[in-house]
């Protein structure tokens, strides 16, 4: 598990995509039973899809130039 053991740096540019991820995941389950948030429920999904894939992409990139 070598993997979880590689040491980066993050800008807090970078910490923003990473804490849109993390906070659209939320919005979303807490979305799942509530009705008002129901009616976001696409754009959020979309929102999180996005941040998520540009978190890895850029957690692969930093773990790729550390080394």
């Amino acid at each position: 598990m070598y993997f979880f053991k590689i040491k980066t740096t993050w800008s807090n540019a970078e910490l923003i995509v990473l804490k849109l991820c993390i906070a659209s995941a939320y919005i979303l389950v807490g979305g799942y039973f509530h009705l008002f948030v129901h009616d976001y429920y696409m754009p959020i999904l979309l929102l999180f899809g996005i941040t998520c894939i540009w978190s890895v992409y850029l957690w692969i990139g930093k773990m790729k130039s550390g080394k």
